[in-house]
């Protein structure tokens, strides 16, 4: 269990305020210039060594992402940090928790980062239904700006740095990092086909990284404690600590600080009150926001929650929000349900996903009433396949991945209900 004096985000709960005062007492902009001292690439190759992985969902390492971008940004071409804060997956819910009570460790972690990666502004691009969480972050920002951390000479570090926030008009897909650029640019958020990466043309054309909130709060707490400290938490190539968004059937569901790796009972039985009704009433759990598969409760209960332990159980860490459904949970009318959200937020541009969400939704209902045929099961699980891995974004595969994990491990259940709705109408029949 991860202990108080090792907890980057400690104000989480809100107990003390937001602003620059408050924030500087809990060690937030601590002499940044001295940590600006050792060079651009010393502090790419700390972030390196200290094993973070993106924590926005796909858990790709941090400080090779960062790798990535020019050393020598040419004329006219800038290079820029955009920041993720669009959040909607559901589920998710830790990083308009950072924005709302500790905003100015996301704004040291951009110009860190931003310096790093010889940025010359950051863009944080933040959901358009988080309205307090978008003036407290305007608010910090403008603090930021008056005490001179921000702007010219940031933070008397010699170093140029800008921040922008924008605010999104709420749309699922803006969450993807190329159709989150397109959005920003004033276009219509459709994902961009890679190649290019953003690295190589993102922002305006010019070199871009995209990283989540997360991902780059905990870089200051990485930089001052060391890349050794912050890799003593969690298995190898799992390193570091994570907020976890503990929803659904748990007693006192809430976002909380831990280590990576910590198995699920722990999680649950700290921090989560334990499954409302006793741990044999716990039916299934979805571990990271609703686009990875779901794990049954015999699964997952021991499972170490990090990116390889439930990448073994043919699920994913994602944003670490777990949804836990005990037993009076109807387990198709919930896969129904995320399947209606996909149909709905899918942007239309790639026709596998366009069509195909609209047509599992459509199956995913007659599985529900049971109003199908058994043979629609392998009919449904087949057009999963056509969508998963068609689509220029992963919008198809998130939408594919929840009835597949369905269907993998409740298929009696789906078959059940077929057979008590044709009981009775053969019967008629007859």
């Amino acid at each position: 269990m991860l202990e108080d004096k090792d907890r980057i985000f400690t104000n989480l709960y809100g107990y003390q305020s937001w602003n620059l005062k408050a924030a500087q007492k809990r060690g937030d902009w601590d002499d940044t210039k001295q940590l600006m001292t050792v060079g651009q690439d010393a502090i790419i190759d700390e972030v390196k060594n200290s094993g973070l992985r993106g924590r926005g969902g796909a858990g790709f390492p941090t400080g090779m992402k960062w790798s990535f971008m020019p050393k020598e940004p040419t004329e006219g071409r800038p290079n820029f940090l955009v920041i993720n804060a669009d959040e909607s997956e559901p589920g998710s819910c830790k990083d308009r928790e950072i924005i709302r009570h500790d905003p100015h460790k996301l704004l040291e972690g951009c110009l860190l980062a931003g310096f790093a990666m010889r940025a010359r502004a950051a863009y944080i691009y933040i959901r358009g239904e988080f309205i307090r969480e978008a003036e407290t972050l305007f608010a910090a920002v403008q603090e930021a700006y008056d005490y001179g951390l921000l702007g010219k000479n940031a933070a008397k570090s010699g170093y140029d740095f800008d921040i922008f926030v924008h605010r999104g008009a709420g749309a699922y897909i803006c969450g993807e990092e190329t159709a989150l650029l397109n959005s920003l640019e004033g276009k219509k958020g459709f994902p961009r086909l890679k190649p290019p990466f953003p690295a190589g043309a993102g922002l305006y054309g010019c070199p871009t990284t995209v990283n989540n909130v997360e991902s780059i709060a905990v870089v200051p707490a990485i930089l001052r404690r060391g890349a050794g400290w912050f890799k003593s938490f969690g298995r190898e190539k799992n390193e570091g600590t994570k907020l976890f968004q503990l929803s659904g059937h748990v007693n006192t569901p809430c976002v909380v600080e831990e280590s990576m790796s910590i198995p699920f009972r722990e999680l649950i039985d700290k921090h989560g009150g334990g499954i409302r009704g006793g741990w044999d009433n716990l039916l299934a759990v979805i571990p990271g926001g609703s686009s990875v598969p779901l794990v049954p409760a015999n699964q997952i209960i021991d499972c170490p929650m990090d990116f390889d332990g439930l990448r073994e159980l043919g699920s994913g860490l994602g944003t670490a929000a777990v949804i836990v459904m005990d037993k009076s949970t109807d387990i198709v009318r919930a896969i129904s349900r995320i399947s209606y959200f996909y149909k709905h937020e899918s942007c239309g541009q790639c026709t596998p996903c366009r069509e195909g969400t609209g047509w599992m939704w459509r199956m995913m209902e007659r599985l529900r009433t049971g109003d199908a045929e058994v043979g629609e099961i392998d009919k449904l699980l087949d057009v999963t396949k056509q969508v998963e891995g068609h689509t220029i974004c992963a919008l198809g595969d998130a939408a594919a991945w929840p009835i597949q994990g369905l269907i993998r491990h409740f298929r009696p259940e789906i078959e059940r209900r077929i057979a008590e709705r044709e009981g009775p109408a053969l019967e008629a029949a007859e």
